[in-house]
């Protein structure tokens, strides 16, 4: 943003010594001027005479050029501000989300996946200068994509991801979380933190829950763990029909609710409970609150000093006023 600014504003005020400066002159000027009583004056109406004008214009290229002057003392100067902002400790997240067949349950809208993919990619979005990765997993797991500066890359992959037949079915959350605790266990970042969503019980893969979440402790990394999913029954994936698509019975909604507890308490996180589409929003915005990142903002200042043409000017004024009063009009004024 360009603006134009003085270094010295407070010079302005001479701009006072101007009026006593007009009124000395017209008392000059008429104490100066002959006095010669006549009957009448009609005869030299309209007898005025350039060089008496010429007078007045000197005198007013004289306070204009004092004025200059003293604009060009203030320094005028424009400015082009610009900021940059500066991540001086960032925080590396992971997201380790369960895709399984039960985050396809209705009692989130439109299901479990798509209500939990709208509220992570908001909170993606509102983590600018954080390094954002999401590992996947269901009866095993993987990373979608590593911890990156790079939120397209992130909410990409994001948006692309859903229930992945070729995972074998359960629910590992031991290995989502190992999986996750592995991106970012030799980063530098002022803080690592994972995100541990799951709507079910671990019942698959060969690292333990409790034996992953030891892991995260151990390299200081905090785990925030989310139950997802209505208290009592959802309308659940419970067949698939002859054309391949599911087939939805309620049934009752089971979470190992201890586990995520024991696993947020031993690393220093917190367990959240998210029963609605609103519940998970609040929580996702509480985390962000909880985990905040040390911006500095630089502001660089481009000066470009404009106090040369107003000198100029005044020094031409004066030059035009002083070489006028020296020859041509030496005589008259």
């Amino acid at each position: 943003m360009t603006q134009v600014t003085f270094m010295y504003p407070q010079l302005f005020w001479l701009l006072l010594v101007i009026p006593p400066l007009v009124a000395w002159q017209i008392w000059q000027r008429r104490r100066q001027s002959a006095t010669l009583r006549m009957p009448s004056l009609s005869g030299f109406a309209g007898k005025g005479t350039i060089w008496t004008l010429l007078h007045w214009a000197l005198f007013a290229f004289r306070i204009l050029a004092i004025a200059l002057l003293i604009t060009a003392m203030a320094r005028p100067r424009t400015v082009d501000v610009s900021s940059k902002t500066k991540t001086t400790k960032g925080i590396d997240i992971v997201i380790s989300m369960d895709i399984s067949a039960s985050m396809l349950a209705r009692d989130l809208k439109p299901n479990r996946i798509e209500s939990l993919k709208k509220v992570a990619a908001k909170f993606i979005n509102e983590r600018p200068n954080d390094r954002i990765g999401l590992v996947v997993y269901a009866g095993e797991a993987y990373t979608r994509t590593p911890v990156t500066s790079d939120k397209a890359v992130v909410l990409d992959a994001l948006a692309k991801t859903n229930y992945d037949r070729t995972l074998s079915d359960g629910t590992a959350i031991g290995m989502g979380l190992a999986t996750a605790v592995n991106r970012v266990k030799d980063s530098k970042a002022k803080s690592r933190i994972v995100i541990l969503l799951t709507d079910g019980v671990n019942n698959t893969g060969f690292i333990t829950p409790e034996d992953a979440s030891d892991i995260a402790r151990e390299y200081g990394i905090k785990v925030y763990t989310i139950g997802l999913g209505t208290n009592g029954t959802a309308e659940t994936p419970a067949a698939i029909d002859a054309r391949g698509n599911f087939i939805f019975r309620m049934a009752q909604v089971e979470i190992d609710e201890k586990l995520m507890r024991d696993i947020a308490r031993k690393t220093g996180g917190k367990y959240f409970r998210a029963t609605s589409n609103s519940r998970l929003e609040e929580i996702y915005q509480e985390i962000n609150k909880l985990e905040t990142s040390e911006i500095q903002e630089l502001k660089f200042y481009d000066y470009d000093e404009q106090f040369r043409p107003f000198a100029l000017a005044a020094f031409a004024l004066l030059l035009i006023e002083i070489v006028a009063r020296k020859t041509l009009l030496r005589s008259f004024i």
